[in-house]
C-alpha cells in the first residue's frame, strides 16, 4: 500500500547535490506535518536524505523505497516537514 503523501518531487536524472537541494527548497514550502515524496535516480540520494533528516530536525524521513520503472532505478524518498 502506497504512504500517503502531499506534494511530489521528481529529480530523476539529477546528481547530488540536486535532489537534497531541491527537496530541502520544496519542503520549506509546505506546511508543518505534509510529506513530500522525492523521486531519484542518484543512489547517492538514499544516504543524503538519512544524513539530512539525522542533522535536520525540522525534518523526519518517514520511509525510502527502491523501484524498477522502465529499466531504470528508482529511489523514493518521504520527508516530513517538523517544524
Amino acid at each position: 500500500m502506497p504512504l500517503p503523501f502531499d506534494r511530489e518531487l521528481d529529480v530523476r536524472g539529477e546528481t547530488c547535490p540536486g535532489p537534497i537541494v531541491k527537496a530541502k527548497r520544496t519542503l520549506k514550502e509546505l506546511q508543518v506535518g505534509q510529506v513530500l515524496k522525492v523521486l531519484a535516480t542518484d543512489y547517492g540520494s538514499i544516504n543524503d536524505f538519512k544524513s539530512w533528516a539525522q542533522v535536520d530536525k525540522t525534518v523526519e524521513l518517514v520511509a525510502q523505497e527502491t523501484e524498477t520503472v522502465g529499466g531504470q532505478t528508482v529511489y523514493i524518498h518521504y520527508v516530513k516537514r517538523a517544524g
